[in-house]
Formats: structure tokens, C-alpha cells, sequence
């Protein structure tokens, strides 16, 4: 009986490269650990080499190819971990450069609503002569030449000015020369 030889047929090797799931289940627990120990922050060092393994899993067809697709997650982890702590690192630089914290004033005290309230219910050039004369202390020349009328204008807005202010201040006056 003769027999004839029969072709060898390719053994099928069944696909070496490890699952990602089988890497993330591998490793995870020990680069969070090398990443706690750089950090010295368990959340931070486990974000980090979360975001590690999220880009591993997007690129897996070509990471898994690698002779240590963990060194790869390590590598990217670690730069992960670099540039968030230079980005604190430069968070924190800015905050020392910026002023202090101004202190806390109080607010305005009820005169002085009262006054603003006051001069807000005056009509407009009384309220600019008002303001101008004993605010800014512009003479009555100045005021008078700002607005483009004469000086017994300016005086008679004082004079009105001054006269609504006391009433509605309920001012009283004991020199007898309103406000």
C-alpha cells in the first residue's frame, strides 16, 4: 500500500497579542500605585492611569503589536502625571503673583444713600452744580463756564439745589445758610 503523502496544512496559531481587558486587569492596580507614589494623591494616580488606558483602548490594533503594550500605558501615565503637576505647578505661580485680598469694607452708611438717593430725585443741572461745586470743588466760574451759562445760573441751581436737598433730607439748619 502505497500512501501518498498529503499536504501539511498551516497549523493556525491562535493570536499571541494579550486582550486589553486582560492588560487593564493586569496592571491597573500597579501603575496606580507607581502613580500614588510619584503624586503622593491615590485619586490623582488613579485618573491618571485611567486616561492612560482610555488612549491605549482607542489605539489597541496597533498599542497590542508592541513588544510591552504595558510599557506604553506607563510611558503615556507618566506623561499624563508630568503635565497635570506642572500644570498645578503653574496654577499656583499665578495665584502667588496676584494681589492679596483686599480687605472688607463696609458699605455705604444710610447718609449716604439718603444723599444719593437725594441728589438722584434733583433735576439734572441742579444735581451737575451740586455735585461739581461741594464734591469737586470746582469754583462757581468754572462750573459756569463748564456748563456754557452765567454764574448767577450756577447759584441759582445751588440755591434750588441745596433747598430740595434739605427737604427731602429733613435737614434743619441752625446758622440759617442751608446746606
Amino acid at each position: 500500500m502505497t500512501t501518498t503523502a498529503e499536504p501539511e496544512t498551516p497549523s493556525i496559531v491562535p493570536d499571541q497579542r494579550p486582550s486589553f481587558d486582560e492588560v487593564y486587569a493586569a496592571h491597573y492596580a500597579d501603575l496606580t500605585v507607581q502613580l500614588f507614589a510619584y503624586f503622593g494623591d491615590r485619586q490623582e494616580a488613579q485618573d491618571v492611569v485611567q486616561e492612560a488606558f482610555c488612549r491605549a483602548l482607542s489605539r489597541w490594533s496597533a498599542v497590542s503589536r508592541y513588544d510591552d503594550p504595558v510599557a506604553w500605558v506607563r510611558r503615556v501615565a507618566w506623561n499624563l502625571a508630568v503635565s497635570r503637576w506642572r500644570r498645578a505647578r503653574t496654577a499656583l505661580l499665578h495665584l502667588r503673583r496676584q494681589r492679596p485680598a483686599e480687605p472688607q469694607v463696609d458699605g455705604p452708611s444710610p447718609e449716604r444713600v439718603a444723599l444719593v438717593a437725594a441728589l438722584g430725585k434733583l433735576p439734572a443741572q441742579q444735581r451737575r452744580a451740586v455735585v461739581l461745586h461741594y464734591l469737586a470743588d470746582l469754583p462757581l466760574a468754572e462750573i459756569a463756564d463748564r456748563e456754557g451759562v452765567a454764574e448767577g445760573t450756577v447759584k441759582s441751581w445751588l440755591h434750588r439745589g441745596r433747598a430740595a436737598l434739605n427737604t427731602q433730607l429733613n435737614l434743619t439748619d441752625t446758622t440759617g445758610e442751608g446746606l
